[in-house]
C-alpha cells in the first residue's frame, strides 16, 4: 500500500491565545516558522514522493518550508486537508464561548463541520493516496483537528488523542487489512539541546 506522514502545522498567534481557527486563514508568526524550519530539517533526509497540503496559508507555509529541502518534489493543494469548520466558535477563545453560549456550547448547534464530513473528506483523500501512490511515501501537512480525527478513523484501535502538537510528525502504514501507525505526535525536533 502506501506509507502517510502527516504533519501539523507551525504555532499561530491564534493558537497561543487561545482562538479556534478552523477555516479561518491565520499565518504562522515568527516561532511557527522556526519550527516548520526545524521540522524541515529534520525530514530532510527522509524519502518523500509527493507533499500534500491544505491550502490554508499555516499549512501551506509550513509544507513549503518542507518542501525547500526535497528539491524537484511534486508540492500539492488539496481543499479536503483543510482544518474543521468551527462555524460561529472561530476566533473566540474558551471563555468567549462559555460566556456567549455557556458551558455545554460543544453540544450546541453553532455550525461546526459534522464529523461524518470530516472524515468522509478525509477517506475520499486516502482513498486516492491509495490508488496514485502504491508502494509510495506521502507527505500530508494540514491541521490538528482533522489530523486526529483521520487517525482515529485510519486505526480505530489506536489510543490517540485529539491534542496534536504544532509541526508534529505522524507516520501510518496503510495496508489492506490494518494500517499501522509507526510514530504519533513526535515533536523531538522541537526539544532544545543543552549545551555542554
Amino acid at each position: 500500500m502506501a506509507t502517510i506522514g502527516f504533519v501539523r502545522h507551525g504555532v499561530t498567534a491564534w493558537n497561543k491565545e487561545g482562538r479556534a481557527q478552523g477555516n479561518t486563514d491565520i499565518p504562522l508568526d515568527e516561532e511557527g516558522i522556526q519550527m516548520a524550519e526545524s521540522a524541515a530539517k529534520r525530514m530532510q533526509f527522509d524519502e518523500w514522493d509527493v507533499i500534500y497540503t491544505s491550502p490554508l496559508i499555516r499549512a501551506k507555509k509550513t509544507a513549503e518550508i518542507i518542501a525547500e529541502k526535497h528539491s524537484g518534489i511534486d508540492f500539492i493543494q488539496d481543499k479536503r486537508l483543510g482544518e474543521i469548520g468551527g462555524g460561529l466558535i472561530e476566533g473566540t477563545t474558551e471563555d468567549e464561548r462559555i460566556s456567549k453560549w455557556g458551558l455545554d456550547w460543544r453540544n450546541q448547534d453553532i455550525g461546526f463541520e459534522p464529523e461524518d464530513v470530516i472524515i468522509s473528506r478525509g477517506m475520499s483523500f486516502i482513498e486516492e493516496v491509495k490508488q496514485k501512490y502504491s508502494g509510495k511515501r506521502v507527505l500530508v501537512v494540514s491541521h490538528g483537528g482533522f489530523i486526529s480525527r483521520l487517525l482515529n478513523a485510519l486505526v480505530p484501535d489506536g489510543e490517540f488523542s485529539r491534542d496534536i502538537g504544532n509541526t508534529s510528525v505522524t507516520i501510518v502504514e496503510l495496508k489492506n487489512h490494518k494500517n499501522v501507525c509507526h510514530l504519533y505526535n513526535c515533536m523531538k525536533h522541537l526539544e532544545v539541546k543543552e549545551m555542554q
